[in-house]
């Protein structure tokens, strides 16, 4: 499920290095404000077994806003959505979003328009095709080191731990369905975008999955990839 937050503004741009990460702050500015024990169990031990955080969200989006090479332009109507399969968690930003007129997305003021809920799509035929606004990002563990090295789309061991990440997922939510990688179809060209320490690079893709209606559902509401929770592997709807 997502929650789709229709915005307008004044500015007339976002900087990039507030383009993406300003979103995990205000997830959490609102479930501490609706559903505190909520935010603080998912901030501190994350969820099911493998302590993932079960959310994703897009950058705002300005669809009238004229392109400028070099700029993340911004003005007049756009919108931001927030996702997850975790039904709390998408009531609970709704309630606090509800009582809210503005959202500073890293100081830059959006006025609230409208909210709303979308459900997703029901993927009955057990196949859907993926694609995300925002560079999908993985890490694979070398033995050894303190710390793993990113994968692009490109590199022959991304499927392998694309798939993995896809099977943490349905565990972390306890779903016995399954959803398989078929193949990729597009990869976007690479992007890092700064959000906590550093700079995350990947790039966007789309994928062809195939699976239990349940298992697709959740995928889309969670996003691609890891590091979600900091508006990475948006699925687009």
């Amino acid at each position: 499920m997502r929650l789709r937050i229709d915005v307008a503004t004044r500015a007339s741009e976002i900087p990039w290095n507030m383009v993406l990460a300003p979103g995990r702050g205000v997830a959490y500015q609102l479930l501490a404000a609706a559903e505190p024990s909520l935010g603080e169990r998912l901030h501190n031990g994350g969820w099911g077994p493998h302590r993932m955080v079960p959310f994703g969200y897009a950058a705002p989006v300005f669809p009238g806003a004229k392109r400028q090479r070099g700029r993340y332009v911004a003005g007049g109507r756009g919108m931001i959505e927030f996702g997850s399969p975790v039904p709390e968690i998408v009531e609970a930003w709704a309630r606090a979003i509800s009582k809210r007129e503005l959202i500073d997305w890293g100081g830059v003021a959006m006025r609230i328009t409208n909210v709303a809920a979308v459900e997703p799509p029901d993927f009955s035929l057990g196949r859907a095709r993926m694609r995300t606004a925002t560079p999908v990002v993985m890490k694979r563990t070398v033995a050894g080191a303190t710390q793993g090295l990113w994968l692009l789309p490109t590199e022959p061991e991304f499927p392998t731990y694309f798939q993995g990440n896809l099977n943490r997922k349905l565990e972390t939510l306890g779903i016995s369905g399954r959803v398989a990688v078929e193949k990729f179809t597009w990869v976007g060209p690479k992007r890092s975008f700064a959000v906590g320490n550093g700079a995350k690079p990947g790039a966007p893709i789309e994928a062809e999955l195939s699976g239990d209606p349940e298992a697709l559902q959740a995928i889309w509401s969670w996003g691609l990839g890891q590091a979600n929770s900091a508006g990475f592997g948006w699925v687009l709807a």
